[in-house]
């Protein structure tokens, strides 16, 4: 058993996935998700992709949009943590900032909900959600709003 706190752990693995991503190493970025680990993303089909497979392509697809010659600024914002020893949730807005290989920048924020568990004395990422605002009137994702 390690010397951490369940918050004070999972805070660790949220830090180390904020690096991986700003590096752009998705095998680091992938591996706090479990193996079956259930995904609502903010794209694509409605059904949830399931498994680490479906987030590591999802990441590749993601990263394959941004320019190859520029930094990727990732940060994961306030993140308020809750775990007991063996199950857990983390929630958090999001935050990319990266210039985008097509031209543009690509600046927003997003919700991010995650629930934990301990396997085999690792915490695992088993659900992933992930959303953004709508405007109801338009019905276009709301992905310009920043926080107070």
């Amino acid at each position: 058993m390690d010397n951490f706190s369940p918050v004070s752990a999972i805070r660790g693995l949220l830090d180390s996935q904020a690096a991986a991503i700003c590096n752009r190493d998705i095998a680091a970025a992938t591996a706090n998700y479990a193996f079956d680990v259930l995904i609502f993303d903010v794209v694509g089909p409605l059904a949830q992709p399931k498994g680490n497979s479906s987030v590591r392509n999802r990441l590749k697809e993601w990263m394959g949009t941004f320019s190859g010659d520029t930094p990727v600024f990732f940060e994961i914002t306030d993140p308020t943590i809750e775990a007991s020893e063996d199950r857990g949730f983390s929630h958090s807005l999001n935050h990319v900032r990266v210039s985008l290989a097509g031209g543009g920048i690509l600046d927003m924020y997003w919700r991010e909900t995650f629930g934990w568990q301990k396997i085999n004395g690792e915490w695992k990422i088993v659900h992933a959600h992930s959303s953004v605002p709508f405007n109801p009137s338009t019905g276009m994702a709301s992905t310009g709003l920043k926080p107070d």
